[in-house]
């Protein structure tokens, strides 16, 4: 539900994105990603897609700038973004559609989209590396150290960070040689709000928290999580617990671990394993509207 504050509003390029779905007539592929990232970063997804014959939209958080360029120019623009504010606008993209969506989400983009498959918008479901939703509650020193560039300052609540790239390196390309690391740092790595990861690491002391998902809606549709195990940002162990929480739901949830795989899952060299099988899950559930 959203408020008289938060208004989502469709920008131009979703609205171009949902018309061209719309025209299939199918269902479309909801890509929502996580935080220090833009919504152009589905590029190369939305073409394998496209080749699969699956209509995509990639969702803007609230605010966000059009390109990996514009969000480097404009860095405080994204500042106290929060997660419903992002939710409600992903619903409003979805009530667009004239077919119920699959949705796929990485890192923050995967607790919004467990968020929203929870609300029954989705017909099956994708969260990658998902950040932990409320009632996930290990805390592995490898996660804490990745996300303390935001957490430890309190003041970066309200906000926009970008790590730097020793940071990154260690949250994000652990896995990686230097050279791509440095790559992706230098082309899709741009500031992010803080506010989500300080609602997700509050919620467990807080009984109405935005980091609260509906895991036992009957609606909720098909869930394949999907994780690294090498991911120092959102570790094996919060995988696991996110699949135990889901798996209460009375819905088809399977997990998938990939080896030496870190945060950079689904922008890195190997991206295209993960979104072959994001993609083959979903088309092996197709549900309904």
């Amino acid at each position: 539900m959203t408020t008289a504050s938060s208004t989502p509003t469709i920008t131009t390029h979703e609205r171009e994105q949902i018309d061209a779905a719309n025209a299939t007539g199918g269902p479309a592929v909801i890509l929502i990603h996580g935080l220090w990232a833009v919504a152009d970063g589905w590029h190369p997804w939305q073409a394998r897609l496209a080749e699969r014959g699956m209509a995509s939209v990639a969702v803007a958080w609230p605010r966000e700038p059009a390109t990996f360029e514009a969000a480097i120019a404009n860095p405080d623009a994204v500042a106290g973004v929060g997660i419903q504010e992002t939710a409600d606008h992903i619903a409003a993209v979805i009530a667009a559609l004239d077919v119920k969506p699959y949705v796929v989400g990485h890192s923050f983009g995967g607790l919004l989209a467990q968020k929203i498959a929870g609300m029954g918008l989705a017909r099956a479901t994708v969260a990658i590396e998902p950040a932990p939703v409320k009632g996930v509650l290990p805390l592995p020193l490898n996660v804490l150290r990745a996300s303390s560039p935001v957490l430890g300052n309190p003041a970066n609540r309200t906000k926009a960070v970008r790590l730097t790239y020793e940071q990154f390196k260690f949250a994000w390309a652990n896995e990686l040689e230097e050279k791509e690391a440095k790559r992706l740092w230098n082309t899709v790595h741009v500031a992010a709000p803080g506010k989500p990861l300080f609602q997700a690491a509050a919620a467990r002391f807080q009984p109405h928290s935005e980091a609260a998902v509906d895991v036992m809606n009957p609606l909720r549709g098909p869930l394949l999580i999907i994780g690294g195990d090498s991911d120092h940002l959102v570790a094996p162990s919060v995988n696991r617990a996110t699949l135990k929480l889901q798996s209460r739901n009375p819905g088809l949830t399977e997990f998938l671990e990939m080896p030496h795989r870190g945060h950079s899952i689904t922008i890195d060299a190997g991206w295209t394993e993960v979104a072959d099988a994001a993609m083959d899950f979903l088309l092996a559930h197709p549900g309904d509207d």
